[in-house]
């Protein structure tokens, strides 16, 4: 048996602002599947955003996938990988993108675990807590393709959508 990585889920997003819910919601309910399915070797973060201070969290781990809502015309979700970039923001809302989170982990701690974001399409953003019931959709969706990708002990290279890894995605915090 190979030797399992270790994996870090981290969401992010304004759980208060519906469907902005979907990486905390998402991140939430991949540790309470790992917990009862018993794999140890799955950790679960989240926040509003990312931090300069996550450089330091995802230094443990040897995979990484973050999780937030996006509002790009995709179906449902899309997962691509993340490479190290400077810049602080990129085609995202937020005040640091994980590209930048990883670049930091990479300058001060000499390691890059592979990462990924998960980009689960929402489609309201309204104050009020709660998901859209085709958010909850695009999250189900998701949810089965990453757990299924676990129990397999799958590359998560192979779940990366190809035709999407180029594009230029609008994450939302609002």
């Amino acid at each position: 048996m190979k030797k399992q990585k270790k994996i870090l889920i981290y969401g992010y997003g304004n759980p208060g602002r519906q469907d902005d819910g979907l990486g905390i919601v998402f991140s939430e309910a991949i540790e309470k599947w790992a917990s009862e399915n018993k794999f140890d070797h799955i950790s679960c973060d989240s926040n509003y955003q990312l931090n300069i201070e996550d450089a330091e969290i995802i230094s443990n781990y040897d995979l990484v996938l973050f999780a937030d809502a996006s509002q790009e015309d995709i179906e449902d979700y899309s997962i691509t990988s993340v490479e190290c970039s400077s810049s602080r923001i990129e085609f995202s809302m937020h005040a640091v993108s994980p590209a930048f989170v990883l670049d930091l982990c990479n300058k001060i701690y000499n390691k890059s675990p592979e990462t990924y974001l998960l980009h689960l399409k929402g489609y309201e953003w309204d104050f009020k807590e709660g998901l859209s019931p085709e958010a909850q959709n695009n999250f189900n969706k998701a949810f089965l393709k990453i757990t299924n990708a676990v129990k397999q002990q799958s590359d998560f290279k192979a779940i990366v959508n190809p035709k999407l890894e180029n594009r230029e995605f609008k994450l939302v915090n609002k």
